[in-house]
Parts: C-alpha cells; structure tokens; sequence
C-alpha cells in the first residue's frame, strides 16, 4: 500500500468511527515528509543531508538580503521570510520601503501562523514557502472559485441566512480574503488551523469553503442581528475564539456530507 492510500484509509477508518483526524498526519508533518511538496526526499536515508543543504540555503539566502541591507537583526522574523521568499521567487522590490501587495500581505499572515506551530526557524520557512507555493500552484484555479462554493452551499444549509446576508448587501463583501486566499490565518487559533491546514496540504481546498459556511452557521443568531455589510463582515472577522475548535469538527462534517468520504479532492 502507497504512503498516499494509507494515510488517506487511516483518516477514513478513524473518521468513521468518530475519530475526527485523531491518526490524520499534521500538516507539519505532511509538509516535512511529502516529497511531491519538495521539501524532503522519499529516501530517509537522505533526510540529513537534505536538511544540511537547506540549512546552508537558508544562511545564504538571509546572508544576502542583509548585504543589501533589507534586513537586519531587529527585522521581524516574519518579514524576513517574507524577503528571503521574494528574493528567491524573483520578486525582491527595488526597496524595503515599498508598499507591500496583496500577496504579500497573504504570506506574512500565513507565516505569523505558522511562526506559532513551529519552533525552528529553517524548518517554518521551509514549511511556509510550500504551503504558498502549494496555494500558488495546485490551488491558483481552484481560490477564486469558493466564494461561488460559498454562496451555494450556504444556501442548502440556510437560505434564509443567506437571503438576510444579500438583503444586507454583504454577500460580496465578505471575508473571502482572510477565509480563502490566507486559509484563515489570523481568524483561527493556531490548534484549530493545523486540522484545516492538514485537509489543504492533503489534497483539498475546499475545506475551506465548509469552515466559512459553519462559521456563518454557528453564529447565525448574531449576524441575523445585524442589518448591514459592514457590521457583518467585521464580526466574521473577528469571530469568539472558544468556539474554534468546534466550528472545525462541524466544517469537516459538512464537507463528508456534501463531498464523500475525504479523498482530497479540490
């Protein structure tokens, strides 16, 4: 049996007996050990050397950007993996004064979330310029469709709750950024990000859309209390954090009801 067919029959046999993601790999551990992610090779045997090479890659790469003086020792962690992933990508600007794109602003708040899972800064690094290359690359397509996804599965859940939230004109404006493009950083706590974090980096996207659609959900009472846009959208950006956990084992619900068993598909 493949490292992919055991792992995918492990989450579906304890998620049928209700163990939600109790043997599922950590997205961490996914990221460390799936060579199609680029950061490790199959052969374990190899692991150490790999991890020198990155090792010394990073020091090379963080060696530069303070040569050209675009970062120094008081330069916050998460901006100077912002820099050496710009640097590395082709994408360093003229000056660090220039404003930051949106796309930037996506990677640092992945990486402040990130920051918070993983010790070791040469492994999160490692770990952040995958997942953003995943999200660029095997999801470039697939992003720009959930707000579609949304709106259609929210509407076999509660049309109500959505005919209030396009009475209130906040249907378009919703956080679809900090929900789909930063896959909820910044909106989850860190142990609630790492089970939606594992469900992307194994293969599905579309988890994300069933987190949003059970945030909507759980705290319908208070956005049907709401009469518009702005106070709506600022609420679901700032959700109560004590729920979180709960939320997430709701979302995974939904999506095994609308999508099968979780073959990860996007």
């Amino acid at each position: 049996m493949t490292e992919d067919s055991q792992r995918n029959f492990r989450s579906v046999y304890y998620e049928k007996v209700g163990f939600r993601g109790v043997e599922e790999k950590k997205s961490l551990e996914i990221l460390l050990k799936d060579d199609r992610l680029g950061i490790l090779p199959l052969h374990h045997e190899s692991h150490a050397q790999v991890m020198m090479y990155r090792k010394g890659q990073y020091s090379d790469v963080l060696h530069a950007l303070k040569v050209v003086r675009f970062v120094n020792d008081a330069t916050p962690q998460v901006e100077v993996f912002l820099r050496m992933y710009q640097l590395e990508s082709g994408k360093l600007p003229r000056s660090p004064s220039f404003p930051l794109k949106p796309e930037d602003e996506v990677f640092l708040a992945i990486a402040k979330a990130m920051e918070e899972m993983v010790e070791d800064s040469v492994d999160c690094y490692w770990i952040i310029r995958c997942f953003v290359n995943q999200l660029n690359s095997k999801y470039r397509d697939s992003l720009p469709q959930l707000p579609k996804a949304f709106e259609q599965y929210l509407n076999l859940e509660d049309s109500r709750l959505l005919s209030h939230l396009k009475m209130c004109s906040a249907v378009s404006r919703l956080p679809y950024d900090l929900w789909f493009n930063r896959c909820f950083a910044g909106c989850l706590p860190e142990s609630s990000l790492q089970r939606v974090w594992d469900k992307v980096v194994s293969g599905s996207c579309k988890i994300l859309v069933f987190v949003a659609v059970e945030i909507l959900l759980t705290f319908k009472i208070k956005v049907m209390a709401l009469n518009n846009s702005e106070k709506i959208t600022k609420f679901l950006e700032n959700i109560p954090q004590d729920s979180s956990d709960a939320i997430v084992s709701k979302a995974i619900d939904l999506w095994h009801k609308h999508c099968g068993t979780p073959v990860h598909s996007a």
